[in-house]
């Protein structure tokens, strides 16, 4: 099977890579966190790109492009921690294209391609633990359509952003809808989170909303594995970037009078670290190459591949501090800023001892050396 990368995913990451070098730097970040963790200007500057539209038909104003595409740009953008949400782009534009109706897609596709208008999945409720059909939000239908009360948590810029895809009941179904910020109704909380960016407690009460589809668990689930891919491959940037910062150091500082690359029991702890890194690329592409299988298949190589990312992410980030000494942990270093992007993003769409269980859950009859 051949891994190489075309002549267009490459082009794709050279872009997005000198983008994130010379218009993405710490101190923009820094700022961006000082302002509330969510820049429209990096954002816009995103999608034009193209990336918003990587999902996108290019008859819907999108690149028209696929998941292999998404890690790429993903990768890159971990490499700067960038905290505006192209993950909840990615999303927005694949379960729209596949299972909104046609007015919605015309409405919606195009202005989520141009970075004109953010749409983030609103999903997450207290007590789901990670659960996707436990959902206590109602929707109902009326003379002018539907309406939705719900309360959902940690939604992804959910202040800033200028939509929300939503699930709620429907009788003892799941539904998807999209609901409009400046719809009545609607109050958005928003707040920092750990890694500098924003989120937001969502709350809808007798909302106007958009019904994408009465099949919504299934689209739910097909988000969530949009959102895991993404995830991964931007934690595969963000590891590769603090190994690198990591290394660098090792290679400057001194300990009685020697470069501390030269020690080791160090240099053993950073191939550990390496191979950690390369277990979760592969997975990463595991999960970029599987997105498009049958949802069975999709949903287990997706639990596979967050647990090992997961269980990477814990590694590399803690010895990247603790091979850095005090430095490691203080705000003013970058890499402790690598190190709380891991952590977050650990806990993104399920954390790893949820995704073991998922694991565990899809083991079929011949699994195992006694089959």
């Amino acid at each position: 099977m051949n891994f190489d990368f075309t002549d267009d995913q490459e082009q794709l990451r050279d872009a997005v890579r000198k983008w994130v070098d010379k218009g993405y730097s710490f101190d923009r970040r820094r700022e961006a966190v000082s302002a509330g963790g969510f820049s429209r200007a990096a954002f816009n500057e995103i999608a034009e790109l193209g990336l918003c539209g990587l999902y996108v038909s290019e008859a819907d104003g999108g690149m028209g492009m696929g998941p292999v595409e998404g890690m790429v740009a993903m990768e890159e953008l971990g490499r700067g921690i960038v905290l505006e949400p192209l993950t909840q782009s990615l999303i927005a534009g694949g379960v729209l294209s596949g299972y909104a109706p046609e007015a919605a897609k015309a409405q919606w596709l195009p202005a989520i391609a141009s970075g004109e208008a953010l749409v983030v999945l609103a999903y997450q409720e207290r007590g789901a633990r990670y659960q996707l059909d436990v959902c206590a939000s109602k929707a109902t239908q009326t003379t002018a359509g539907w309406a939705v009360t719900a309360s959902k948590s940690i939604v992804s810029a959910g202040d800033m952003a200028d939509a929300f895809i939503v699930s709620a009941t429907v009788g003892d179904k799941i539904a998807l809808f999209l609901v409009e910020r400046s719809a009545s109704g609607v109050t958005a909380r928003g707040y920092g989170t750990q890694d500098g960016s924003r989120a937001a407690e969502l709350s809808l009460v007798n909302t106007p909303a958009t019904l994408i589809t009465l099949d919504g668990l299934t689209a739910l689930e097909h988000a969530v594995d949009i959102g895991i891919a993404a995830t991964c491959a931007e934690a595969v940037g963000v590891m590769d970037k603090a190994m690198a910062i990591t290394a660098e150091y090792m290679n400057t500082r001194k300990q009685f009078g020697v470069i501390i690359s030269s020690f080791q029991a160090l240099r053993h702890r950073a191939a550990d670290m390496k191979m950690q890194l390369e277990l979760a690329r592969s997975m990463s592409y595991y999960a970029a190459l599987k997105l498009n299988a049958p949802a069975p298949e999709r949903r287990a190589a997706m639990a596979r591949a967050k647990y090992q990312l997961g269980n990477s992410m814990r590694f590399v980030g803690q010895q990247a501090v603790q091979l850095h000494g005090g430095i490691g942990v203080t705000h003013e270093y970058i890499v402790s800023h690598y190190f709380k992007k891991l952590t977050q993003l650990e806990m993104t769409f399920g954390d790893t001892l949820h995704h073991l269980g998922e694991v565990s859950d899809r083991m079929q009859d011949t699994a195992g050396v006694f089959a």
